[in-house]
């Protein structure tokens, strides 16, 4: 029997994301690989932009998923909204969102906990709702679109960011070609429940698409070392015991099976931006 997606199971949140340093430290090592592709941040705000009637009279901003804040923090920054409400289910990320919040003079900045399948606010309070790399964490990610269709105020728009279902498959190839999990390139797919293939469709069942956009972003780790700093926090593989969470233990094991060579490994990530439907006459 297969196991259940990680992403998927709600026994697997707290080892996900019950404390922030495991997923600051899987982020800082991908960004730290990161050959090619904008930083997604910059690109959500440029979307805003592009596509918004009034990007600099914005009203209320809506992060879902918000997570460390990223995000968040580059809205504040670039595009100057009166509010921003970062939104997130995990605590300990939170409390990583307030402290990097604070830096920010005159912060408009507010993180509040929440279930994105049930947006703890007002029916057309939001100018602007973006939900990035937070949508396959949803077995029902058309009830969440459904969530941020209803708070987008007239004119509203979202934004929607997920990856591509064989992101990082190299990865995969090496994983099983090490030894460290035979069945790494047979696993589920993390993205399954939103993912670049299906992203628009789901937005279709709530809001109306005005535009995508795929880039493949890239990233080459230097070696087994850099590697395992990614790979010791990822939760789509069966480690041995003492390897998950564990990257000296995990490099040890690479470089005992594998030659240390550079890695090269690929992302598609897309972006949907839609509005809300018009009420029928």
């Amino acid at each position: 029997m297969n196991e259940p997606n990680p992403f998927l199971d709600p026994a697997r949140r707290q080892e996900l994301y019950g404390h922030a340093s495991r997923l600051a430290g899987r982020t800082s090592a991908l960004m730290r690989a990161k050959t090619s592709g904008r930083p997604v941040p910059e690109t959500i705000v440029s979307l805003v932009q592009a596509h918004h009637a009034h990007p600099n009279r914005l009203g209320m901003v809506l992060d879902i998923g918000c997570g460390r804040g990223t995000s968040t923090l580059a809205i504040v920054e670039q595009l100057r909204p009166r509010r921003v409400i970062g939104l997130d289910a995990a605590p300990a990320l939170l409390v990583q969102a307030r402290a990097r919040s604070e830096q920010l003079p005159d912060t408009v900045a507010e993180f509040v906990e929440g279930d994105f399948h049930d947006l703890p606010l007002p029916a057309g309070s939001c100018d602007v709702a973006v939900a990035a790399f937070c949508l396959y964490h949803s077995p029902r990610p058309n009830d969440v679109i459904a969530q941020i269709a209803k708070v987008l105020a007239p004119g509203g728009l979202a934004v929607l960011v997920t990856k591509g279902l064989d992101s990082y498959r190299e990865m995969d190839q090496l994983v099983a070609a090490a030894g460290l999990d035979a069945r790494a390139e047979k696993h589920e797919s993390l993205y399954t429940a939103a993912h670049s293939g299906n992203l628009a469709a789901l937005a279709t069942s709530s809001l109306e698409v005005i535009a995508t956009l795929d880039e493949e972003h890239a990233f080459t780790f230097d070696g087994h070392d850099q590697l395992a700093q990614y790979l010791a926090t990822n939760p789509k593989y069966d480690l041995a015991p003492g390897l998950y969470g564990n990257p000296g233990a995990l490099a040890a094991t690479l470089h005992e099976f594998l030659p240390d060579q550079p890695l090269t490994t690929r992302s598609l990530i897309t972006f949907v931006v839609a509005q809300a439907k018009e009420e029928p006459a």
